[in-house]
């Protein structure tokens, strides 16, 4: 379905935000590695019934934008930006790194909780595990999570390898070897065998060491605490963040889940996944606020095709800048406000939901800084006559300007290949030669970038410091010992 005629069919389901009785509460819900075909609704013939239904009760949002990797989406999910602009990082952030998503940063658990919402996450944060950087220094009045990926602790303890699988050799203790210098990098954090137990964080305290156990148990924990969270609140505005571990290797679905979807351990954690929004959606329809709170499911990247994703009919795999690697399986689910069974491939990203939630929440974006997101609110609701589009969008890998898309073409630019995305989705035939038009203005507008996120390197005009700190310490050292001001609930297990 083209934008257009997605937005007219929309027009007549409009609602007026002045109508709406109450702030909304809002939910969104982020999965980890999750392929764009994974799920029921965009093709998948694993079993997701609430999914299934979410998307027949819903919007599909299938030209969504995230980022090639983890840290990058999450900065743009939180603050309404490019990655470049706001977490300009090589790769991703890892335990005890120096760098961090700027607490003069204004996130989007900000703007709400300045609009009078309750703000809690659980899950996995990845922008900072120092501090002055965690979800609670970032607008979220309670947070329950990992500070980065599940695959960022010790190999002897379940965090490099697969269930069943066998345990790589290595441990946090291995401060010496060729890879030690490498991995031991100031700037984003400790790598390979020189990180240390993986943290579980409630509030300000480490609650747990997670081995494999606490792995096979991410994803009910989260749920169960998301049913308690909206129970706890319902009767006042209030924004969750779930962004889950689920679907990040090592893949560690629930024990009760192992071997049910017949797809191998991936559509097995997939199957709970489905599972845990439909203990949140249930949650809000039992309470009577369904009509009353918007939820978004998404991604926070493409899948990795490796640990068996599946992102067809996309090419390309997480990290990568082809549309595999960058757009995300995204629905969006409000009974009464978003018209069921509807879909738009207008052109939507992560960096939307901060000025949409600040528009529906009755919040304020910040006007102080440049803000790349678009309020999508009048494309959710079915405002056709206020919708204004974006035509372009930049794919950032890194530092480095690997592509940009006007419309239904994508140039890349590197090899110079030009693909029309409206009838070639998974860019197999390159039509540049018969398009020069095309190319030249999709290089235009690569250049006119130039002066503002710059085309590769670090440093540009538009992008701003990064978060840092002097001396940053791991949250559970080599020897498991809790750093200090973490250690007030002594939960920790053996």
């Amino acid at each position: 379905m083209k934008p257009l005629l997605a937005l007219l069919l929309f027009s007549s389901f409009a609602i007026p935000h002045s109508s709406f009785s109450a702030p909304p509460n809002i939910i969104l819900i982020n999965i980890d590695d999750l392929g764009y075909a994974d799920i029921g609704p965009f093709g998948s013939k694993n079993a997701t019934p609430h999914l299934d239904r979410m998307a027949k009760e819903g919007m599909k949002l299938t030209s969504h934008y995230a980022a090639p990797v983890c840290s990058p989406s999450r900065s743009s999910m939180m603050t309404g930006c490019y990655p470049k602009r706001v977490l300009p990082i090589p790769h991703v952030l890892f335990p005890a790194s120096a760098v961090g998503l700027n607490p003069a940063e204004i996130t989007v658990a900000e703007v709400l909780k300045d609009a009078g919402y309750a703000t809690g996450m659980i899950g996995k944060w990845h922008l900072g595990d120092q501090p002055e950087f965690l979800p609670t220094a970032q607008g979220f009045d309670s947070y329950l999570g990992i500070p980065y990926s599940n695959d960022m602790g010790l190999a002897s303890e379940g965090s490099k390898s697969n269930p069943g699988q066998p345990v790589p050799q290595g441990n946090a203790k291995a401060k010496a070897g060729k890879n030690a210098k490498a991995d031991a990098d100031p700037e984003t954090g400790l790598k390979g065998n020189t990180q240390p137990p993986l943290p579980m964080l409630d509030g300000g305290n480490v609650v747990e060491r997670v081995k494999a156990d606490g792995q096979h148990a991410f994803t009910k924990l989260y749920a169960e605490r998301a049913v308690k969270f909206i129970r706890e609140h319902q009767k006042q505005p209030f924004f969750l963040y779930l962004p889950h571990n689920a679907v990040h290797f090592p893949l560690y679905p629930g024990k009760e889940y192992m071997g049910k979807s017949g797809m191998g351990l991936l559509g097995d954690w997939v199957r709970e996944v489905d599972w845990a929004v439909g203990q949140v959606l249930d949650t809000v329809r039992e309470l009577k606020l369904d009509s009353n709170t918007l939820v978004i499911f998404t991604s926070d990247n493409g899948g990795p095709i490796n640990h068996g994703a599946n992102n067809a009919p996309l090419r390309g795999s997480k990290g990568s800048t082809l549309e595999g690697g960058i757009r995300v399986c995204t629905i969006a689910w409000w009974p009464g406000k978003v018209a069921a069974g509807t879909q738009t491939d207008a052109i939507t990203s992560h960096m939307d939901w901060l000025p949409t939630f600040a528009t529906i929440g009755g919040g304020k974006t910040p006007s102080d800084r440049k803000i790349d997101g678009i309020d999508i609110s009048p494309l959710l609701l079915g405002d056709a006559g206020s919708f204004k589009a974006r035509d372009t969008f930049y794919y950032y890998r890194g530092f480095k300007l690997e592509a940009v898309r006007s419309g239904p073409w994508k140039l890349s630019l590197g090899k110079g290949e030009l693909y029309n995305l409206d009838s070639d989705i998974g860019e197999a035939t390159n039509v540049a030669a018969a398009n020069a038009d095309q190319v030249a203005k999709l290089k235009a507008l690569a250049e006119a970038m130039k002066d503002d996120l710059g085309l590769d390197g670090p440093t540009a005009p538009g992008v701003r410091p990064l978060g840092r700190v002097e001396h940053p310490l791991p949250l559970i050292d080599a020897d498991g010992k809790v750093r200090p001001g973490f250690d007030g609930v002594a939960k920790m297990l053996p």
